[in-house]
């Protein structure tokens, strides 16, 4: 066993005593120490239950004849971090979170792991992980949130960052508010759409790192969440013994399983970055044209909040991940015989089946012909930007407008609010991105007041959207404006033409003025100088690289 090496011989005598101290026995020792990666905190709605579910994991780690040894990890929440200089921090901190686990793993030498995560940049931070380390690892999460209900219809955490919208323009007043923001939470759980935690979590069963449920199922079903966790600790010990590892299950044919499925239902367009930066810990490139590739040909077969109003607890009940897998695998978009922490994807769906048709529709009669993502190119976006298509109603989809540029979230979310952005123009947000931030701030609140406001308006970035956002809502443009990319040299006025169809979307400007702003374009001055934004900054990559620190 690889924990051997600070269990056994005489030189390992402290080694010994220092467990010896903490309550474990000799017969602990004997058996294979398992990691428990517990990202429980007091501040993530997500996360606020994990110690139940790090404890059922144990259970099962113990019963199934190892030793579980829990440990923790940080986690922020995008919601409360959203619209201030605190939204900095989610994705820089998924390299923290990847970097945390790989010191106390192979500081301890930890035979395998079992990680418990539950939202946006947690559950990738703890793939990237797994897949640096390359040993044994299982995730389990702890479920999605259960809807709310407001006046008789199902909402979420999305509709209460539109309901801000809806406030400032007058539609609804201060009670109604109150009343909406009370009733859209109503438990535990990451927050009730197909936003990024939970399209993470359902990517990581279609990557074959999670079991069957481990996105669909919701937190609140108490039982059902805590079997899969005792589940979860016992397979880490098959895993250990067979030596099957996170590289022999995150192969480029896993990627492009999860990649299908992502576009099959529509998922965040954050997945872009975070697919990227896990495959890029296995050793493997992800090109974005491959995103492109295969949304192509993979039907839109699911239509969940923000794109529709199915949440994540009504593709549990009809057939979850694996019912949406086996349906795409009739066109031959899912590799059957990927291997999985249990099996193969074929063992994994042989019994899955759609249970509502209205909620997962068939490849032959899909809401659309493509995927829910789209990757776009041009002359604004040389390396491309990303829109979730399936969430753009389809008078948006071509568009064009005038530019009303703006240096900063906060310069656009004053205009909107103060009602200088106006229908049929394209709000640019620049210097946003991954070192021009730095950090690459997701932007909800501008686009949900638009959206709240009825705004006839596209938005362009080069930072990001939440999993939340809907509408023609353009990120990811690279290269960024902090490191001279043409967004940095749009102006306002200039007409922007866009084509999600197309995949084109371009500044009306020709090749010699852009050139001409180019020579004159001056790098700006870093907006944070020091602690850890500051050397993230200097290290971390474009966002066609999935914003990985080299």
């Amino acid at each position: 066993m690889r924990s051997d090496i600070v269990k056994k011989g005489s030189t390992r005598a402290a080694h010994r005593a220092l467990f010896y101290s903490m309550g474990y026995t000799p017969q602990d020792l004997d058996k294979p120490l398992i990691g428990v990666v517990n990202a429980f905190n007091e501040i993530i709605p997500g996360h606020i239950h994990l110690r139940t579910i790090a404890e059922a994991a144990k259970l099962g780690v113990a019963a199934a004849g190892g030793t579980p040894v829990e440990f923790p990890s940080i986690g922020i929440c995008d919601g409360i971090a959203m619209g201030h200089d605190g939204m900095r921090y989610p994705l820089a901190s998924r390299e923290l979170i990847a970097d945390s686990i790989e010191s106390v793993a192979m500081g301890h030498a930890f035979d395998g792991l079992v990680l418990i995560p539950n939202c946006d940049k947690i559950v990738p931070g703890m793939l990237m992980a797994a897949a640096r380390l390359n040993i044994p690892c299982v995730v389990v999460s702890g479920g999605p949130m259960m809807a709310g209900r407001y006046k008789g219809k199902d909402v979420s955490v999305s509709n209460i960052f539109e309901a801000a919208g809806l406030f400032e323009a007058g539609k609804i007043d201060a009670a109604q508010l109150d009343s909406m923001e009370k009733s859209a939470c109503p438990g535990c759980g990451s927050c009730a759409g197909l936003f990024t935690a939970n399209t993470m979590n359902c990517l990581t069963e279609a990557l074959g790192m999670g079991v069957p449920g481990n996105g669909t199922i919701p937190a609140a079903h108490f039982g059902a969440r805590k079997m899969l966790a005792k589940k979860a600790g016992a397979l880490i010990l098959d895993l250990v013994k067979k030596d099957i590892k996170p590289r022999d299950i995150m192969t480029m044919k896993a990627f492009e399983n999860a990649i299908a499925v992502d576009m099959g239902i529509g998922g965040s367009s954050n997945t872009v970055l975070h697919l990227t930066a896990i495959a890029n810990e296995a050793g493997l490139e992800l090109p974005l044209d491959l995103f492109d590739s295969i949304s192509a040909k993979t039907p839109y077969i699911t239509k969940l909040s923000p794109g529709g109003t199915h949440h994540i607890q009504d593709l549990n009940e009809a057939g979850g991940i694996s019912a949406v897998m086996k349906e795409l695998a009739k066109r031959g978009l899912i590799h059957t015989e990927a291997l999985t922490i249990d099996g193969t994807i074929e063992e994994r769906i042989k019994n899955a089946e759609i249970l509502d048709s209205d909620i997962i529709k068939s490849v032959d009669n899909p809401y659309r012909s493509r995927g829910g993502i789209a990757i776009l190119k041009g002359n604004l976006a040389p390396d491309r930007a990303v829109v979730k298509e399936s969430a753009v109603a389809e008078d948006m989809l071509v568009f064009k407008g005038k530019a009303r540029v703006f240096d900063s979230e906060d310069l656009a979310i004053e205009a909107i609010l103060d009602k200088k952005v106006f229908d049929n123009e394209v709000v640019v947000i620049r210097y946003e991105g991954p070192k021009g931030g730095p950090g690459m701030r997701e932007m909800l609140n501008p686009t949900a007041v638009i959206a709240g406001m009825g705004l006839r308006v596209a938005l362009i970035t080069d930072g990001r959207f939440s999993g939340a956002t809907r509408g023609a809502c353009i990120g990811h443009v690279s290269p960024e404006a902090a490191e001279g990319g043409p967004i940095a040299l749009v102006e306002e006025g200039d007409i922007i033409s866009i084509d999600i169809p197309g995949r084109v979307m371009e500044v009306l400007v020709s090749d010699e003025e852009l050139e001409k702003r180019k020579a004159s374009w001056k790098k700006p001055q870093p907006k944070v100088t020091s602690g850890y934004l500051a050397r993230y900054a200097k290290l971390v990559t474009s966002a066609s690289q999935g914003a990985v620190l080299k």
